[in-house]
């Protein structure tokens, strides 16, 4: 067995092709394990947790670029590291809009009729040009990248607010419009529910649960994870409540969040109180006293549930499996006592935390309630432990899990292997932009675990909760029927599959104790609604879309028939950052 690699200084590839490529090599006769992933720290720890680590991929920075290849021969590595250059070099093909790419944003602006939107999806260290670049055009933008710098945040979603433009995020996963599904989002019937939502995953789940419940969604918008912080004051989603409020198809707002700043909540709630339409506040973790048209939820699962009922007037009905927790308890041995959460979904990670406190106390994780429950790595777990492997340290210069679920496969059978390991909690997110058949992957893993551990005498419950509907294009009902067959439990919401981890956990001897909920003060008396013509027009539709960095995005966006020019982009002076900042001295 050899290790070999080749380190290619500041060189760029996009995620996806970088996953193509590493797939690809590893099923090249005589490799045993294969790697493409930029040279980031928390690639190169999991490159060594993998039997990947040479001495010049421990050398290599995170501008580089790391091939590395396991083999049966020195051949077998040469041949696979021959071939995974040859892969990268080769040209892309025009994902949409025929075969001619445009280079700028402005000039696929031109090129397209009716632009009016821009997604971005490049690396976080270029995203904030081509955001500018963006607005330039008079383009609004949503901008999936994340690792923007504050600062950079702050700037550009003052420059979209001088213009009456919408800037969603950085690193804003979801958003619907008008029926479009930009990014990871979920296929949903149009209706009277209009979201907006600092929190990817917590639209999909809301989205997709008044969905199941019978009504539908007329726009969600996504503000990016740190909108409602003190320094960003909320801009995004102030002007997105302010174009929901006056669209003619909203009749209920949702607000979804992590605990936002008190001041920023405060004025987002006494907005909300100016908006003639009823409007369901979850900042989870927090309590929202209701006051007039305003309610509160404490999860995703109850936010969807008041929307529903508001929009219908009736409870909705939601799909539903039978579980018992004693009995699931009951088959432990002694030795299991630790949920293991490993989750896709960033706020579905921080509501299972939330919940999970309650049976089992205090949770260790990368995004943990407190710092003092900060894991040292996320990539080891210890006592209680909930994941958020969509996190950065999991997604610089690799994919997503909702794309790419390789880590978390390995991460499975790894915790499935530890005797104290009680319950594995997962997550699968179905929708647009999302892996094609995500149960189809993990299914072999989770049966595999169970196997293992049934070797090793013991029981393993899996218990997971699907985010979707029956729309989406992997279908919800047979990815349920695929994990069910691989023995999961599956359950509705993340709340729900929360708390039956929780509950067989408390079973086998943990105690856990509420968490008080963090007090948002009343609502701010602030001046009225802002005015957004532009974004009440980006509203009324359609919306073109120009496409600058990932292109599975394009595609997935002219399936569903949306107007799409994607952009043949490349980083500025090829990425390499010595002659960036020459030329960010020439341009100053």
């Amino acid at each position: 067995m050899v290790v070999r690699s080749v380190i290619k200084p500041s060189a760029y590839a996009d995620s996806v092709a970088l996953m193509l490529v590493q797939r690809e090599v590893r099923a090249l006769p005589g490799v045993q394990e294969a790697g493409a992933v930029m040279g980031t720290e928390a690639n190169k720890e999991l490159l060594k947790d993998a039997g990947l680590l040479t001495p010049e991929v421990e050398a290599a920075g995170p501008n580089d670029l790391i091939l590395v290849v396991r083999a049966d021969s020195e051949q077998a590595a040469a041949a696979a590291l021959e071939r995974a250059q040859a892969l990268l070099a080769r040209p892309r093909e025009a994902a949409a809009g025929g075969d001619y790419r445009p280079r700028t944003v402005a000039s696929a602006a031109r090129m397209l009729e009716g632009a009016n939107l821009a997604l971005v999806s490049v690396p976080g260290r270029f995203a904030a040009g081509v955001a500018r670049e963006a607005l330039d055009a008079g383009l609004h933008v949503m901008l999936f990248s994340d690792n923007v710098p504050l600062d950079a945040e702050i700037s550009l979603k003052q420059a979209a607010a001088a213009r009456d433009l919408l800037l969603m995020g950085p690193d804003c996963g979801t958003a619907i419009l008008g029926g479009a599904a930009l990014g990871f989002a979920n296929r949903v019937r149009r209706g009277a529910v209009g979201i907006v939502g600092a929190a990817g995953t917590g639209i999909q789940q809301v989205a997709s649960l008044v969905h199941l419940g019978g009504a539908g969604i007329s726009h969600a918008l996504g503000t990016g994870g740190r909108d409602l912080h003190r320094g960003v004051g909320g801009l995004t989603a102030r002007a997105a409540l302010a174009a929901l409020a006056a669209d003619p198809r909203t009749e209920v707002i949702v607000l979804v969040s992590k605990p936002p700043d008190p001041q920023v909540a405060s004025t987002l709630l006494g907005l909300a109180r100016q908006v003639p339409k009823p409007t369901v506040a979850a900042f989870l973790g927090a309590a929202v006293t209701g006051e007039g048209r305003v309610r509160g939820a404490a999860t995703l699962e109850e936010a969807a549930r008041v929307a529903v009922q508001l929009a219908t007037g009736r409870e909705p009905r939601w799909p539903h499996w039978e579980a018992l927790p004693a009995q699931e308890a009951a088959r432990l041995a002694p030795s299991q006592k630790f949920i293991r959460g490993l989750y896709s979904g960033g706020t579905l990670c921080y509501e299972a935390l939330l919940l999970l406190e309650r049976y089992v106390g205090p949770v260790w994780s990368n995004t943990p309630l407190d710092p003092d429950r900060a894991l040292e790595s996320g990539t080891r777990s210890r006592e209680h432990t909930v994941v958020d492997m969509g996190a950065d340290e999991f997604t610089v210069g690799r994919l997503h899990p909702m794309l790419d679920p390789t880590l978390r496969i390995q991460r499975i059978l790894r915790e499935a292997d530890d005797p104290e390991v009680a319950v594995l909690l997962l997550d699968v997110v179905l929708g647009y932009g999302a892996h094609p058949d995500p149960a189809r992957e993990l299914a072999p893993a989770i049966r595999q675990a169970r196997e293992r551990a049934r070797a090793a005498g013991r029981w393993l419950p899996v218990v997971v909760s699907v985010c979707g509907t029956e729309e989406d294009p992997q279908d919800y009902h047979t990815q349920v029927a695929t994990l069910v067959d691989a023995g999961a439990i599956v359950q509705a919401t993340n709340a729900q599959a929360a708390r039956l981890a929780g509950l067989i956990a408390e079973a086998a001897g943990s105690r856990g104790r509420e968490r008080p909920p963090v007090q948002v003060p009343p609502p701010a008396e602030v001046g009225p609604l802002p005015d957004a013509p532009r974004i009440r027009s980006l509203l009324d539709g359609p919306v073109h879309v120009v496409n600058v960095g990932l292109e599975m995005f394009a595609r997935s966006l002219a399936d569903q028939g949306v107007p799409v020019v994607d952009v043949d982009w490349q980083p500025p002076a090829g990425g390499d950052r010595r002659l960036m900042d020459i030329l960010d001295k020439l341009n100053a």
